[in-house]
């Protein structure tokens, strides 16, 4: 059964959203009305400037300098990411009322057999990049420095039996990590769908 890039147009629609959500904000903000519920504040230019800054593509491109290897992710994963995603990240766990998914799993994706984690299911290891810098830790999104973020990738594509512990990752080696599910996913054949 092929699957569809529905999951990677779906993350492109969410960041254009918030995207839209926030210009919006700010233009209704600075005409002076702060919406129906009259909360809220328009974003500084620093904030904004998170999600503007830049897109990383699957190949690499828009990805900043810095670095990072798996031992060095190990110890920003315990501090910054375990207590949502577990100890090793194969846990997963529970948040308040929400779930937080595994994000490791070494045996190939299979529908209703394994879960899908980042490093079995996703096909590219640049948005896992991406995805961290863009919205974790999910109660602090965008506290992390370039070099922790690679890191932490590092740390889970290692912890995903994917590269080596002291492999650096940065942004000329991550986009050649070949996620072992990219294959599965195929374009969309449906016409209304660019």
């Amino acid at each position: 059964m092929a699957k569809s890039r529905t999951p990677m147009r779906e993350l492109t629609r969410q960041i254009a959203l918030v995207a839209g959500a926030i210009l919006f904000a700010v233009s209704s903000t600075q005409a002076g009305d702060q919406g129906p519920l009259g909360i809220g504040r328009p974003p500084t230019p620093q904030e904004l400037s998170r999600f503007a800054a830049f897109s990383v593509r699957p190949d690499g491109r828009g990805l900043p300098a810095g670095r990072g290897t798996a031992v060095e992710g190990k110890a920003v994963y315990v501090a910054k990411c375990a207590s949502c995603h577990g100890p090793t990240g194969k846990e997963g766990g529970k948040t308040g009322n929400r779930m937080t998914p595994p994000l490791v799993d070494t045996r190939p994706f299979k529908v209703g057999v394994t879960n899908a984690t980042v490093g079995n299911y996703w096909p590219y290891s640049t948005t896992i990049w991406d995805f961290i810098h863009r919205a974790m830790p999910f109660n602090h999104p965008g506290t992390l420095s370039n070099d922790e973020i690679y890191a932490v990738t590092a740390y889970l594509l290692h912890a995903n039996g994917l590269i080596g512990e002291r492999d650096v990752v940065d942004a000329h080696s991550l986009p050649k990590v070949r996620m072992p599910n990219r294959d599965a996913f195929v374009p969309d054949p449906r016409p209304d769908v660019p």
